[in-house]
C-alpha cells in the first residue's frame, strides 16, 4: 500500500469514528483530520467534500459487509444440499450484518435520508437488495436441478432475507446495539427461518402458483 492508500485509509477510519458517534451534522473536517493525523489539505485532497467523505464511508462499509456475506454465493446453487448451505448464509448474513458497527451505520444513514436520499439507496442496493439478487439466482439454479420448488426465484429470496433478518434487525434498530442477540440465539433463530423456508419451498412442498 502506498503513502497515499494509507493516509486515504487513515481518513476514511477515522472519519467513519467521527460519523458514527456525532452523526453527520457533528463531524468536522478539522476535527477528521487532527484524528486522522494528517493536514486538513490532504483530506481535502482526497475528498473533495464533507459529503463526499460521508458517501466514501456508506457505500465501503456497506460494500465489504456485502462482500463477506456473499463471499460463496456464485457456488451456492452448485451443491446439493441446499439447506445446509441456506443456513450458513443465514448466520453469516446475521452474524455480519448485527455488528453494533454496522447497526450504527444503518441508524445514521437512515436519520440522513432527507438530506441524502442516495445514500439510503446505496444501503438498499448494497445490502437488502444485494443479498436477495444473490440468493435469487441460487434459488434458480437449485430449482432448476429439482431440488427446490420455486415459481419465482426473486420472490422466494425476499422471503427467506426477511425471514432470516426482519425481527432482529428491527429489534436492533429501535431498542439498541443492547438487544442484538448472542451468536446462539442468531443460529436458532436462523435455523427457524430456514426451516419454514423449505416449509414452504422444500421439494416436497406443494409447488407455487
Amino acid at each position: 500500500m502506498s503513502r497515499t492508500d494509507h493516509k486515504r485509509a487513515a481518513i476514511l477510519d477515522a472519519a467513519a469514528d467521527i460519523f458514527l458517534l456525532q452523526g453527520y451534522l457533528g463531524t468536522s473536517m478539522d476535527e477528521v483530520a487532527a484524528r486522522a493525523a494528517v493536514s486538513k489539505q490532504t483530506v481535502y485532497k482526497q475528498f473533495a467534500s464533507k459529503e463526499a467523505l460521508f458517501v466514501a464511508i456508506v457505500t465501503g462499509m456497506t460494500g465489504a459487509a456485502g462482500d463477506v456475506v456473499q463471499c460463496e454465493i456464485a457456488d451456492m446453487g452448485e451443491t446439493d444440499d441446499p439447506e445446509k448451505q441456506l443456513l450458513a448464509y443465514a448466520e453469516r448474513q446475521l452474524l455480519v450484518v448485527l455488528t453494533p458497527r454496522l447497526m450504527q451505520l444503518r441508524r445514521l444513514v437512515i436519520g440522513e435520508a432527507g438530506r441524502f436520499p442516495a445514500l439510503g439507496r446505496a444501503l438498499q442496493e448494497g445490502g437488502p437488495g444485494r443479498a436477495v439478487a444473490g440468493l435469487s439466482s441460487a434459488l434458480a439454479r437449485w430449482t432448476d436441478r429439482g431440488l427446490l420448488s420455486i415459481a419465482d426465484p426473486q420472490v422466494a429470496a425476499s422471503h427467506l432475507n426477511w425471514l432470516v433478518m426482519g425481527e432482529p434487525v428491527n429489534r436492533a434498530m429501535f431498542l439498541g446495539d443492547a438487544a442484538i442477540p448472542g451468536k446462539v440465539a442468531l443460529r436458532r433463530h436462523a435455523a427457524e427461518g430456514v426451516r419454514v423456508f423449505f416449509a414452504a419451498y422444500g421439494k416436497s412442498a406443494l409447488p407455487t402458483p
